[in-house]
């Protein structure tokens, strides 16, 4: 690889770029990484972290409340929103130098600006052409607004988190995970919340127990979650914006956000003058081990289109870099791989949902499902429920979905993903002694079959 400038160039510095970058160099390659915008991508920027962020400060509202019949009581709270923005992109800040000085702890060179192909060995950056023994594509993906008269009047997530002022209130487009995310974030800050879904149950791909239970206890919360919508035209208004719906009926707002999906940054990367093939959807086939059709090019994360979730990326530029520079191909396997959306409630699964398990075990399958109300609002009297609910193979008596909706149950989630992975059987959660009193420990306590 000597006649080239670089082992690998990685085009984007998101978890996935980043993650393949570090490690390559620091197995001794020769390493470049190019962002154009910040370093840490979506999710540092603009998604998992600062949402999260958003989601602790919203919960707040309601944990003053529960707090008085607990016997605490102090003036009427008030919520100062440029604090917590203000705040907030202080700490994404502080992650963007930490990323950036991670690179260059590990010996790679960090180059400011967008980076393009030219050729299967070739990247030009901002008029600066560096060769190249391999290429790693991980743009990531971007907010997708759907074209209808007014779309220019909507945002999306990436500008919620730096809104001058809070609305007082919000229609909110969408029926995945960042919708019903931001649902739960405006509505415990004190914005009306209308949440739109053209399909008739939102979160598709989610155990549906789990859906129906999230949308119930949303309404319960006092979100106007409404189904079967669709939204034909935005407009301004005299109080913010006026959303028709395909109904002819229309709401008025403050602020109109679209959270209908995203599309994979891969537009004028320069990939078709490297010969690598896009689908139409712009998303990037590639092989077990992120190879593209074109052998010195790799693509990992959201430009693949397969599950966009920041660990997925960073497992995946982890395979990269051992391919190319460790002890040899490796692939990723997508079995079990665990996901929350950080509603309000929050939700988290891993493994198959009902409709999957009863499709691939032919054998049958036994359902365990808990509905209560966690022990710390018996005193509180808030309404919030918790569902729990385990899939199990007949045959082979394996637990092959865990799914939960309730407080900190990605928290609960990701140590009996541990269990799946491992290949857990009932008797085995049955065998499993409890901690007593929480909510996690219903998981090694259900007995009695719901179907």
């Amino acid at each position: 690889m000597g006649s080239f400038d670089y082992d690998l160039v990685v085009i984007g510095g998101g978890s996935g770029g980043v993650r393949t970058a570090r490690f390559s160099a620091a197995a001794g390659a020769r390493v470049a990484i190019a962002e154009e915008r910040d370093w840490g991508g979506t999710c540092v920027n603009v998604g998992c972290i600062p949402k999260k962020l958003f989601g602790y400060a919203s919960h707040y509202s309601e944990e003053f409340r529960d707090a008085a019949r607990y016997g605490w009581s102090s003036m009427a709270p008030r919520f100062d929103w440029p604090t917590l923005r203000d705040n907030k992109s202080a700490e994404i800040t502080r992650l963007n130098g930490i990323y950036v000085n991670m690179l260059k702890d590990a010996g790679a060179d960090v180059l400011e600006g967008r980076a393009r192909l030219t050729g299967p060995h070739e990247v030009e950056i901002d008029g600066q052409r560096l060769s190249t023994a391999n290429i790693l594509v991980a743009t990531g993906g971007w907010p997708y607004v759907p074209d209808i008269p007014g779309r220019e009047h909507a945002i999306t997530s990436n500008e919620c988190f730096f809104l001058d002022d809070l609305p007082k209130s919000i229609v909110i487009v969408g029926g995945g995970y960042i919708a019903a995310e931001f649902a739960g974030i405006f509505h415990g800050m004190g914005v009306e919340v209308t949440q739109l879904y053209r399909g008739e149950l939102f979160l598709r791909g989610f155990d549906d127990d789990i859906r129906r239970h999230l949308a119930a206890e949303m309404r319960t919360k006092g979100i106007d979650l409404r189904f079967s919508t669709d939204v034909a035209s935005i407009a301004r208004a005299n109080s913010g914006y006026s959303v028709r719906l395909a109904d002819g009926a229309s709401l008025e707002a403050g602020l109109v956000m679209y959270a209908t999906g995203r599309r994979p940054l891969t537009s004028g990367l320069g990939l078709e003058k490297a010969g690598v093939t896009v689908n139409d959807d712009g998303t990037i086939p590639v092989d077990e081990h992120f190879r593209t059709n074109v052998p010195s090019v790799f693509a990992i994360g959201d430009v693949l289109g397969r599950l966009e979730l920041t660990p997925v990326a960073t497992t995946e530029g982890m395979a990269v870099a051992a391919t190319l520079f460790g002890d040899g191909p490796r692939s990723v396997d997508y079995t079990n791989v665990p996901s929350a959306v950080f509603s309000q409630p929050e939700l988290a699964t891993v493994g198959l949902t009902e409709s999957e398990a009863r499709q691939r075990h032919a054998d049958g399958i036994d359902i365990y499902m808990a509905r209560f109300r966690p022990l710390r609002h018996t005193i509180s009297l808030n309404d919030e429920m918790i569902l729990m609910k385990l899939v199990v193979a007949s045959a082979t008596d394996r637990v092959v979905g865990v799914h939960m909706v309730g407080p900190d149950a990605a928290e609960i989630l990701q140590g009996f993903s541990v269990a799946l992975k491992a290949g857990a059987t009932k008797a085995d959660f049955d065998a499993t002694v409890g901690i007593h009193p929480t909510s996690a420990e219903e998981f090694v306590t259900m007995r009695q079959k719901a179907a």
